[in-house]
């Protein structure tokens, strides 16, 4: 009795380790657009910029249409770049530490990570 119990606790562990090591395909912004217009390049740099604070991203400019974002949780690390003009941008991997990247695949909180920065960066370009 008492060994079908550990048996039932260790398979249970097992499941609960692999749910939490769970990786799925990078997920790369490709040409949003802004919800509308910005009225200059400065302008849609300071939507980008205050949706990622606002997320806790650390946005860094890295010459007109670029910056490069940082989220460290924990230790964690994921690093994207953000390309943009004043009607779409894109954010694309750049980097991470300790987010089980394979070149192809990682783990999926950087998936939602991401989503949720195109999310605020939509809603942040709807007041221009």
């Amino acid at each position: 009795m008492i060994r079908n119990f550990t048996r039932i606790i260790l398979v249970f562990a097992f499941l609960g380790t692999l749910a939490a090591c769970r990786t799925a395909p990078v997920y790369n912004v490709e040409n949003d657009s802004f919800t509308t217009t910005a009225p200059s390049l400065d302008a849609a740099a300071t939507v980008i910029k205050g949706a990622g604070a606002s997320l806790g991203w650390q946005m860094a400019d890295q010459g007109p249409g670029h910056i490069v974002g940082r989220l460290p949780i924990r230790s964690h690390l994921a690093v994207v770049d953000i390309n943009f003009d004043v009607e779409h941008y894109s954010i694309h991997y750049k980097d991470s530490t300790n987010l089980k990247y394979d070149g192809s695949t990682i783990h999926s909180n950087y998936n939602g990570w991401i989503e949720n920065l195109q999310n605020a960066i939509t809603a942040r370009s709807s007041v221009y």
